[in-house]
């Protein structure tokens, strides 16, 4: 998993409230269990006007002009402000997967589903939950500058707008931790990786019946 230190990136808006994980990345997509590739389908219902099928090539798809982020100003944004209860529904962790490999490395809203919420966390996304007023500002401020960036430092636990306002938030410190080392679950695992082929070869010389083939 990727790292999250600091972030300065270019912020799109999606004001929609109760964007559920279907919207995110559609049922369709979900027969693959690799965490790369999904980023091309990315809300696909929303960004094309045909329906998408794994493995279609995106580049010459007829894209929904109406959709934020077909928008010129918002192509290569890195972090995405969203409304209440953003990641709604099933619990696929292919939501974060299509998110991530779009390249957002960070949420912004008011509040987000549970499973959802966690899924981000264990897979190099930091979703911050804000405040409304400071939301709506957010909202209010991408879309009148183009080429509106934030600073996210996740150590400090803050965001700060191109006004120099800093607006700090909360983050479990487990979560945080794994976040700036970039480990998940996986990788927490591995840290004890010696501890664990230790018992292995222990158990195989006591209970060696228990290894034949």
């Amino acid at each position: 998993m990727n790292k999250f230190t600091v972030l300065d990136g270019l912020a799109a808006p999606l004001d929609r409230a109760n964007v559920d994980t279907d919207a995110i990345i559609p049922k369709q997509f979900l027969k693959s269990i690799k965490r790369s590739g999904f980023g091309p389908y990315l809300f696909d219902e929303w960004r094309y006007m045909d329906h998408g099928e794994p493995g279609m090539d995106c580049t010459n798809r007829p894209r929904n002009p109406n959709f934020v982020l077909n928008q010129d100003r918002y192509q290569g944004a890195s972090i995405l402000l969203t409304r209440d209860n953003f990641g709604c529904g099933s619990s696929r962790e292919h939501a974060p997967w299509a998110i991530e490999d779009y390249g957002f490395r960070a949420l912004v809203g008011t509040s987000f589903a549970d499973i959802f919420f966690n899924n981000c966390f264990k897979n190099g996304v930091l979703p911050i939950v804000l405040p409304k007023e400071e939301v709506d500002a957010l909202f209010a401020m991408t879309e009148a500058t183009p080429g509106f960036k934030l600073h996210v430092d996740l150590d400090a636990q803050t965001v700060t707008r191109p006004d120099g306002k800093v607006i700090h938030f909360e983050v479990d410190q487990f979560r945080k931790y794994c976040l700036l080392n970039g480990l998940d679950d996986i990788g927490l695992t591995l840290r004890h990786a010696d501890k664990i082929r230790a018992f292995e070869d222990k158990r195989r010389t006591e209970q060696p019946w228990l290894f034949a083939s």
